[in-house]
């Protein structure tokens, strides 16, 4: 990032090495972003979003690209019972996981074997389950492997956050304690057979979702502009205020930025119908965002509040809490995650 950042300064520079460096520093943001949130993952402070979704559509639809993650030389079988099999979890780090589980698998077979997928409904934990899993229906989801295997030893350590057996460049180490995080945020476990020369046996076990209204929606659907509206964004950071208020601006707001939340409160005090959401960073000197919230609340509970934070750990903690009326945002975000939770904001209140 930073020998890109450098090279943007240059003068004179030519148009198509200035989207190669600006791409670059993305790219590079965003495995940072999903770096730190393998590790959140396995220290359980992950801010999950949980939905009630169908296990057997989301590993058909990752079995679709099974060849491009496994190679044509491994032999895959997915067997999936013929009823849906809901849990409520995150959909999207369940996909990661189950990645990162078939990436596992095809390593340990050194890209040639055979891996098995099968989803089982309502499978009771057996006999021998961790004391971790209490009682009740759960969704299993196996990957069972002819690969190397894992020595007895070895086992206590695979999931450890950058624990590896390949070579210097060939892994992070932060698949597999990424799949044992998820599974212990969202109420499971994961379990492992193992035996040297014969290959493993993952199983991610999830409580079952009977009688959750099921809930489809489409994150890929590009979110409706909102031209005209007003936005008070409040941050006390220059930097940051600086390159947030032009993307505002991009996305058709209008945008008053001020730097402490008793100038938020100030401007609102004149005329609050003046703005339409007001969008708040939490970490501020004096009044926090959350304190901000809570006076907005109080005076105008009408208004539309998002607040912000790059501190993980602080997101992880309010996002748990459903009883707040605000929006979430973790930073570092892109122009689209933006434009969908501002949209999602002021579409509550039923304001074009």
């Amino acid at each position: 990032m930073r020998s890109c950042s450098d090279l943007l300064k240059a003068p004179n520079l030519e148009e198509h090495r200035r989207v190669k460096y600006v791409e670059a520093i993305s790219s590079t943001v965003d495995r940072a972003a999903r770096l730190t949130g393998q590790l959140l993952a396995f220290a359980r402070r992950q801010a999950l979003q949980p939905e009630v979704f169908d296990v057997c559509k989301s590993v058909a639809r990752i079995g679709e690209m099974m060849d491009t993650l496994t190679g044509a030389r491994i032999q895959v079988n997915i067997d999936l019972p013929a009823e849906p099999c809901f849990i409520f979890a995150d959909g999207s780090q369940f996909d990661t996981a189950l990645v990162n589980m078939v990436v596992n698998a095809r390593d340990a077979m050194s890209g040639a074997g055979r891996l098995s997928i099968k989803v089982e409904c309502a499978a009771c934990p057996t006999a021998d389950q961790p004391a971790s899993l209490s009682d009740g229906d759960y969704v299993t989801v196996s990957l069972t492997d002819t690969g190397a295997g894992i020595a007895k030893e070895k086992l206590g350590l695979i999931f450890e956050p950058f624990y590896t057996t390949k070579s210097v460049g060939q892994g992070t180490g932060l698949g597999l304690s990424q799949v044992f995080g998820f599974a212990k945020q969202s109420g499971g476990e994961v379990l492992v057979e193992s035996e040297l020369g014969r290959g493993s046996c993952f199983t991610l076990c999830l409580p079952s979702a009977k009688n959750h209204e099921v809930v489809a929606q489409d994150k890929h659907c590009a979110p409706i502009a909102l031209p005209g509206l007003c936005v008070l964004m409040v941050e006390d950071n220059q930097d940051i205020g600086t390159f947030t208020r032009p993307m505002l601006e991009q996305l058709g707001f209008q945008v008053l930025w001020v730097k402490s939340a008793a100038e938020a409160l100030h401007e609102l005090s004149g005329n609050p119908e003046n703005f339409h959401v007001v969008f708040s960073d939490i970490a501020m000197p004096c009044m926090s965002g959350l304190e901000l919230y809570a006076e907005i609340e109080a005076r105008y509970p009408w208004m539309p509040v998002v607040l912000t934070t790059g501190y993980s750990t602080e997101f992880a903690t309010i996002a748990k809490d459903e009883a707040h009326r605000f929006d979430l945002l973790q930073k570092p975000y892109s122009r689209e995650d933006l434009a969908a939770i501002l949209h999602r904001a002021v579409s509550r209140t039923g304001e074009q």
